[in-house]
C-alpha cells in the first residue's frame, strides 16, 4: 500500500468501528432497538471492510511471477470491490430487512431508554474522528480536485472507500438518532423502523457507487489526461523520436502505469542509434511520470499514406 496515508485512515476507521460496534451491540441487547441492531451490523461490516482493504494492500505487494508477470497491484481493486459487495449485502440489505420487520411489528423502547441515545452520540464523535482522519489524508493527494471527482478518479481505492464508509456511517448515525429519539418521544416503534430503513437505503446507494467506481478500475483505466500529455511531451523531447504514431496507457495498480507506444524514428538511422533513442525516451518518461514503470516502445517509420485506425489514433 502506498505511503502511510491510506493505511493510517484505514486503521483509524477500523479501531473506531470495532469500539462502536461493541457499544452498539450492548445498546441493542438492552433496548431491542432495530436502529441499534442495524447500526451494529453496519459497524461490523465496516470493520470487516477495513480488514479487507488492509489485506488487499498486503497481497498487492507480492512480487511478479511468470503466471502474473505484471504483479499483483490490482489486488487492491479486487478487495475494494469485495468491500462494496459486503456493504451492500451485510449492511444495506440486512438493515432494509430489519426495518421492514420492525415496521410490520413495531415495538417501543421501554427499557434503558437513555442507552441508545448516549451510544449514538458517542459513536458520532468517534466516527467524526475517523472521517476527519480520512479527509486529512485524502487532502494530501486530492489537490484542487472536487470531492466528487476525487472519489470518481482516484486510482488508489482505499481512501475513497474509507471516505464513503465514514460519511455513510455519520449520516446513518443521524438517521438512527432521529429514529430512536422520535420513538422515545412518541412511543411509536415505527419511527425506529423508519430510521433503520433509511440506514439501509443509504448503505445500498454507497455500495452501488463503490461498485461502479471499483469496477472501472478492475476493467482497466488509462492514465489521466495530465499524465498522458506529460508522457507525450517526454517522448517528443528527444531528437530520435519524430512523432507518436499511437499510444496506450493502463494502470497495473494504483502506483504502477504501463505505457505502450509506437513511435516514428528517422528512416536512415542505424539500429544501435534507435535503441539508444528508445532508452533515452524511457528515461524521460519515467522522469516526467514516475509511476510509468512498465514501458514498451515500438520503433517504426511513419507513412502518411497509412490512415490511423480507431484502435491506433495518430498523435502529432
Amino acid at each position: 500500500m502506498s505511503a502511510g496515508g491510506g493505511t493510517k485512515a484505514i486503521i483509524a476507521a477500523l479501531l473506531a468501528n470495532l469500539g462502536i460496534a461493541l457499544t452498539k451491540f450492548v445498546a441493542w441487547l438492552l433496548t431491542s432497538s432495530s436502529s441499534m441492531l442495524a447500526e451494529s451490523i453496519h459497524s461490523v461490516a465496516d470493520s470487516g471492510n477495513q480488514a479487507l482493504l488492509l489485506l488487499g494492500g498486503k497481497r498487492a505487494q507480492r512480487k511478479a511471477t511468470p503466471q502474473h508477470p505484471f504483479g499483483y497491484g490490482r489486488d487492491r481493486y479486487i478487495y475494494a470491490f469485495i468491500v462494496s459487495i459486503v456493504l451492500f449485502t451485510v449492511g444495506g440489505l440486512f438493515a432494509l430487512y430489519e426495518g421492514y420487520h420492525k415496521w410490520s411489528h413495531p415495538e417501543g423502547i421501554t427499557a434503558w431508554q437513555w442507552v441508545p441515545v448516549a451510544v449514538l452520540v458517542i459513536a458520532i464523535g468517534l466516527e467524526g474522528f475517523s472521517f476527519r482522519t480520512a479527509i486529512k489524508e485524502s487532502n494530501h493527494t486530492r489537490g484542487d480536485t472536487s470531492w466528487v471527482n476525487f472519489v470518481r478518479r482516484a486510482k488508489a481505492p482505499e481512501l475513497p472507500v474509507v471516505l464513503l464508509e465514514d460519511f455513510g456511517a455519520l449520516v446513518g448515525l443521524v438517521f438512527a438518532l432521529g429514529g430512536v429519539g422520535m420513538t422515545l418521544i412518541t412511543g411509536n416503534g415505527r419511527w425506529d423502523a423508519a430510521g433503520t430503513v433509511a440506514i439501509g437505503l443509504l448503505l445500498v446507494v454507497i455500495a452501488i457507487v463503490l461498485a461502479i467506481e471499483t469496477k472501472s478500475l478492475l476493467l482497466g483505466e488509462g492514465a489521466t489526461p495530465e499524465d498522458v500529455r506529460a508522457i507525450e511531451q517526454a517522448l517528443l523531447a528527444g531528437a530520435g523520436v519524430e512523432r507518436i504514431i499511437h499510444m496506450k496507457t493502463l494502470y497495473l495498480g494504483p502506483e504502477e502505469l504501463l505505457v505502450a507506444a509506437k513511435i516514428a524514428v528517422p528512416s536512415a538511422e542505424r539500429a544501435a542509434d534507435v535503441a539508444t533513442h528508445i532508452d533515452e525516451a524511457e528515461s524521460r518518461i519515467r522522469a516526467a511520470v514516475p509511476i510509468a514503470r512498465v514501458i514498451y516502445l515500438e520503433p517504426d517509420i511513419f507513412r502518411p499514406g497509412k490512415a490511423a485506425t480507431a484502435a491506433e489514433p495518430a498523435t502529432a
